[in-house]
């Protein structure tokens, strides 16, 4: 048996970079669920409010740095095209070598392009899981196999993708 639990999973860059976790006390967290439209300990109801809950989100960490746009770019088509993308195709499309881009975003974001675009296929997969196989939603997301897709959930939210999945596909984006 698992415990009932509320994922928001967030882009790296749409809040600050910090060292540690943003740890929140009792008074934040009801705040949050209270934000997304939680009904209570059976979590969320289906009509979650991402914007309000991604705005109580930014109010308790705060806004993130401007990224360069030449970062900001570089981590948009990292995290949102597919797998067949590659990382110096998108350095010459910004300008940049791609060490340099590598540094730049690693340096801006907190966190490496690879493991951002390791993110951004996650994404991909858990959004899709409603309609699909794991194993459709991992082939689709640009994951080697089934068991690729599960390792890499599990390294991110310490869950498996089908403890992920939601009864619709839930997204926000700020662009």
């Amino acid at each position: 048996m698992t415990s009932s639990y509320v994922a928001l999973f967030v882009d790296a860059w749409l809040l600050p970079s910090r060292p540690e976790p943003l740890l929140l006390g009792v008074d934040e967290v009801q705040r949050l669920l209270a934000a997304l439209g939680s009904t209570g300990s059976d979590g969320p109801d289906t009509g979650v409010d991402l914007a309000a809950g991604y705005a109580e989100l930014r109010a308790l960490a705060g806004r993130p740095a401007s990224l360069d746009p030449r970062v900001a770019h570089a981590v948009r088509r990292c995290t949102s095209c597919g797998p067949d993308l590659t990382l110096a195709s998108v350095a010459e499309e910004v300008g940049l070598s791609a060490p340099r881009m590598r540094a730049l975003v690693a340096r801006d974001v907190g966190i490496t392009l690879t493991r951002l675009r390791r993110w951004g296929r996650l994404r991909d997969a858990i959004t899709s899981l409603p309609g699909r196989t794991a194993a459709l939603a991992a082939a689709t997301a640009g994951f080697a196999d089934q068991a690729h897709l599960t390792r890499t959930a599990r390294d991110f939210t310490g869950r498996t993708p089908s403890s992920l999945r939601c009864p619709a596909p839930y997204g926000f984006r700020e662009d």
